[in-house]
C-alpha cells in the first residue's frame, strides 16, 4: 500500500501561485510514477501533470502547459505541483496519485493509477 497526503491548496486570486505537495509513504517512492489530477464540481476527474519515477520525463495537459510544473524529490518521498498564473477555471479539488504498473513510466489516465490521496481544494477568485 502507498499512502498519499496532499497539502498546499487554498484560496488565491487570479494570476497568483500555489505550490501543492504530496507526501508518500508505505513503499519505495521511486518505484512509482506520480500524477496530479483535478476534479471540478460536475466534471470528470482529469489529468493535469505526470512524472516518471526519476523525474526525467513529464507530461502536462494542454491547460497546464507553460503555467504548471511537476517535480519530485525521491529523497523526501514527495511530488510537487507548482502552479503559476492561476485562473478561475483552475478551481477544483487536486488529487495526487501513484502508479506502479508501468515500470515507473507515467500515466495520464485515471484508471491507470493505483493509489490516490484525499485531495486538496484549490480555489481561484477573480
Amino acid at each position: 500500500q502507498v499512502q498519499l497526503v496532499e497539502s498546499g491548496g487554498g484560496l488565491v486570486q487570479a494570476g497568483g501561485s500555489l505550490r501543492l505537495s504530496c507526501a508518500a509513504s508505505g513503499r519505495t517512492f521511486s518505484d512509482y510514477a506520480m500524477g496530479w489530477f483535478r476534479q471540478a464540481p460536475g466534471k470528470e476527474r482529469e489529468s493535469v501533470a505526470a512524472i516518471n519515477w526519476s523525474g526525467s520525463s513529464t507530461y502536462y495537459a494542454y491547460s497546464a502547459k507553460g503555467r504548471f510544473t511537476i517535480s519530485r524529490d525521491n529523497a523526501k518521498n514527495t511530488v510537487y505541483l507548482q502552479m503559476n498564473s492561476l485562473k478561475p477555471e483552475d478551481t477544483a479539488i487536486y488529487y495526487c496519485a501513484a502508479t506502479g504498473r508501468y515500470g515507473g513510466i507515467w500515466s495520464n489516465k485515471v484508471d491507470g493509477m493505483d493509489y490516490w490521496g484525499q485531495g486538496t481544494q484549490v480555489t481561484v477568485s477573480l
